[in-house]
């Protein structure tokens, strides 16, 4: 049992994983804050895809 638990505490498998998730949520917190929420990052999107059909 004790070996287990040192394998599954030196296992470093799942630390990336983990790390990507939260460097994946500091960049969605870092949108909202720069766009003000759902109706900014709406208007952001809205402007994009218009911006990309006028382009095609």
């Amino acid at each position: 049992m004790n070996t287990m638990i040192r394998k599954f505490l030196t296992e470093e498998d799942g630390i990336t994983a983990l790390e990507y998730g939260i460097l994946a949520a500091l960049v969605v917190s870092a949108i909202v804050a720069v766009f003000g929420g759902a109706t900014g990052i709406k208007a952001l999107f809205t402007t994009i895809m218009t911006q990309l059909n006028a382009a095609v």
